[in-house]
């Protein structure tokens, strides 16, 4: 780009590897890998790493570095326990109003995440994943219930969520839950069943992401790996 810094140069490079799943959370960031890849020296690299811990998207702890900052684990709780009960409620009580349109576009939707996961792209299956739930959402009748789905899924955003870029497992067993939800549906189940799967998918990829955090929250540190810790502060 004309005009921009090595800083602002460095400084976009990782941001936009933050943005699209490919620096996910947790991920180390060694400034001189970073500053051989964009032919630069380390000292606008730093500049940069520092400009995004101010912005909350890089941590960087002694002995490990400076690394992708792991999605604050009690906010992530609270969002996605609210979310799973909202959206549960709010996609038993669509049920009854959903034609075999809605239907068929829900299916369509899960079919096209189907088919990223063999070249998978997080950024990309995580959209497609608020287009599949917002087709059996979207029709609750309650405004106060549909408002807080929408706030919940705000929020995810807010929380850089693509859960799925650091357990891409779970995007396989979510692509067969919407199976069943939708299965549900179709057959015309008792709302109390729908709105338990509904919320039992949501819960399952929170378990997912906790046990990940837990296993990456103190990570080992590497001597190949990691910079002097007066590199980065």
């Amino acid at each position: 780009m004309s005009g921009e810094s090595k800083s602002q140069k460095a400084y976009r490079f990782i941001r936009e590897r933050i943005d699209d799943g490919r620096y996910v959370p947790g991920y180390r960031l060694v400034l001189g890998q970073i500053a051989g890849e964009l032919d630069m020296s380390v000292v606008p690299v730093r500049e940069a790493i520092r400009r995004l811990e101010a912005e909350g998207l890089v941590t960087f702890e002694r002995n490990v570095g400076a690394q992708v900052a792991l999605i604050k684990e009690t906010e992530y709780l609270h969002t996605m326990q609210t979310l799973a009960l909202v959206e549960g409620a709010a996609t038993a009580l669509s049920a009854p109003t959903l034609t075999p349109d809605h239907l068929r576009r829900a299916r369509e939707v899960n079919e096209r995440m189907r088919q990223t996961l063999d070249d998978f792209d997080p950024v990309r299956f995580t959209s497609l994943n608020l287009e599949f739930h917002a087709v059996l959402f979207e029709e609750c009748p309650n405004p106060h219930i549909l408002d807080l789905v929408h706030r919940g899924w705000n929020r995810m955003k807010v929380l850089r969520d693509s859960s799925f870029s650091f357990v891409p497992g779970r995007a396989h067993e979510s692509v067969a839950e919407h199976e069943r939800i939708l299965d549900l549906i179709a057959d015309g189940a008792d709302a109390l069943d729908i709105e338990l799967c509904a919320r039992a998918h949501r819960t399952a990829t929170l378990d997912a992401v906790l046990a990940y955090q837990a296993d990456h929250k103190h990570p080992a540190p590497s001597a190949a790996a990691t910079e002097p810790a007066a590199a980065t502060a």
